[in-house]
């Protein structure tokens, strides 16, 4: 119970690896704030799960990650609901798979907005009052695509690359007030979000589904396996241990390999 008594908001969590993040930092003892798209009644099942496995406290924000008043509001309302914000792992995440040519404007605009400019203002809220307590654990979920690129992923590549330096910047700035700054690179992590991409992935490279699955998604991940979302999870707790307190400004690949190559 590492993190008993402190709060912890995931974003984009009301599934795949953000849920199984709050779920995570649950087991440890923080409270948590849970946020995302979804049927009502399948967040409340998952809020409601939360609370009555691990003995927290949950609460849910609709906050739309395009805008930054939402966002600003789900920290003020996390830190009125649990009297701070301690851990913030910035999650949301979208993709869109498409030729340069063809990639359209208004996806590009979207994929920043979710996956990297989101970042910015949680970080912003959050920063004040882990400054004021003296300790704090930011965690961004990027990808091996921080990293690395692949073809017709123009803007995730790009936000997920600007998602690191966002993190080696904020680490440096708060390096001397105990807050911590890093991030997890996963592999392609079996989810409803890479589930989704294969069918653009089948239109755009003229695939079917099985050569997609073996010829792209594990293309580069030399295990050949799939990450699981609870391997991402668990590296998030790590960061949030004493044990990993001079572990500021990295970027921790969970990818099967894949950025070794």
């Amino acid at each position: 119970m590492t993190l008993k008594s402190k709060t912890a908001v995931v974003t984009g969590s009301t599934s795949g690896i953000g849920l199984a993040i709050a779920r995570a930092l649950a087991a440890e003892g923080a409270n948590i704030v849970i946020n995302g798209f979804g049927k009502a009644q399948d967040i409340e099942k998952e809020r409601a799960g939360i609370e009555a496995d691990f003995g927290v406290r949950c609460a849910y924000s609709p906050a739309d990650m395009t805008k930054p008043a939402d966002i600003a509001d789900m920290i003020a309302f996390a830190e009125q609901t649990f009297g701070s914000v301690d851990v913030l792992v910035n999650n949301a995440g979208v993709q869109f798979v498409s030729p340069i040519e063809d990639f359209p404007i208004e996806k590009w605009d979207q994929i920043i907005a979710i996956n990297l400019t989101s970042a910015f203002h949680a970080i912003r809220a959050a920063v004040p009052g882990m400054k004021a307590r003296g300790w704090g654990r930011i965690i961004s979920t990027a990808s091996a695509h921080s990293l690395v690129a692949s073809p017709f992923k123009a803007a995730y590549v790009s936000a997920k690359h600007g998602l690191a330096g966002l993190t080696k910047t904020v680490a440096l700035e708060l390096a001397t007030f105990g807050i911590t700054v890093n991030c997890v690179s996963p592999g392609y992590v079996w989810t409803p979000l890479v589930e989704g991409q294969i069918p653009d992935t089948m239109k755009a490279r003229g695939m079917t589904r099985e050569q997609v699955m073996n010829d792209v998604l594990l293309a580069g991940q030399p295990t050949k396996q799939f990450v699981t979302a609870e391997e991402v999870a668990a590296t998030m707790v790590f960061l949030c241990s004493d044990a990993a307190k001079q572990i500021t400004g990295t970027n921790i690949s969970v990818d099967g390999g894949w950025t070794a190559q």
